[in-house]
């Protein structure tokens, strides 16, 4: 189900433009936040639970999740080049699980593993506490992934689109409507990371929904993709 080929044109395709400077920056800005954080107020629980929350969960996970997955499907949709894969013998869900390698390796090298690190800053006594944040970034950033693969798919747009979807969706609602919660992949993996690290992040949300909500989506993104494209007209018009 995994193509090679398909894995390094993928690769090529997220670095070999901007969104790879941004996807370096990214993690360098949280965990330099993190180290401005500890020194200031040194290892401070409180501190600790704002800092990876509020950016690492909130804004670094989806928004990688967002530059990777989207330089894998749309810029070869916009330029017509999807006609020549497409046009191989090759299974559409084979294209999609490869390219979702790519991004689900992303969100480990660029989200998950500076959740780590700065968890580890922020609060070096407690390892859990780092870990946990580590690993619902990762749930998270492939549920993510799933999601904004999906947009790729279905508009030119998924870049704006996904961005709206962050802002409004998952940014204001979710912090102004407290039923927001039950829908919202930030949340969901905020509730993984909570438990693990054995904080009260999110309340009145149990880890089994949580967790069998993010499997749905990625399943779900993922085979809804492969769908997609399955139909998708070679000639690239929408």
């Amino acid at each position: 189900m995994i193509s090679r080929t398909i894995v390094r044109l993928g690769v090529h395709s997220v670095f070999g433009r901007w969104r790879g400077a941004l996807l370096l920056l990214l993690p360098l800005v949280l965990v330099g936040l993190a180290v401005l954080v500890r020194a200031l107020v040194g290892a401070e629980a409180e501190a600790a639970q704002h800092t990876m929350r509020g950016l690492g969960l909130v804004v670094i996970v989806p928004l990688v999740a967002l530059l990777a997955t989207s330089g894998l499907l749309a810029p070869e949709i916009d330029d017509g080049s999807i006609s020549f894969l497409l046009a191989k013998p090759v299974s559409r869900y084979t294209i999609v699980i490869s390219k979702l390698l790519v991004a689900g390796a992303c969100v480990v090298l660029f989200a998950a593993v500076p959740l780590l690190v700065a968890g580890l800053i922020l609060l070096t006594d407690e390892p859990r506490f780092a870990v946990g944040f580590a690993v619902g970034g990762l749930v998270g950033g492939l549920a993510y992934c799933a999601l904004f693969a999906l947009m790729s798919v279905l508009t030119r747009h998924a870049v704006v689109v996904g961005l709206i979807y962050l802002l409004i969706w998952e940014g204001l609602l979710g912090g102004l409507l407290d039923g927001v919660r039950w829908l919202s992949i930030t949340h969901w993996d905020t509730a993984v990371a909570g438990r693990i690290a054995d904080v009260e992040l999110v309340e009145d949300l149990p880890l089994t929904y949580a967790g069998l909500a993010l499997a749905v989506v990625l399943v779900a993104g993922t085979w809804l993709t492969g769908r997609r494209l399955r139909a998708f007209n070679l000639t690239g018009d929408e």
